[in-house]
């Protein structure tokens, strides 16, 4: 899967970026470096759930799609 971020620079220093795909789905850091680390932190906290609070009925099939 390919995601367009979005990386500015933070006034007080360092940088933010956004993931416009992914509503909500935004980190920060010092340098470039750690940033890009901080991002695919995010897109994993923001794509992944907790599968205990979904209800699955006895004919339901769950499937993982790489894309």
């Amino acid at each position: 899967m390919k995601l367009k971020v979005i990386i500015h620079q933070a006034e007080e220093g360092g940088y933010w970026a956004e993931v416009p795909a992914i509503p909500g789905c935004a980190t920060q850091g010092e340098t470039i470096q750690e940033l890009i680390q901080n991002i695919y932190d995010a897109v994993e906290g923001c794509l992944s759930i907790d599968m205990d609070t979904i209800p699955i009925g006895a004919t339901d099939q769950v499937m993982e799609l790489a894309v």
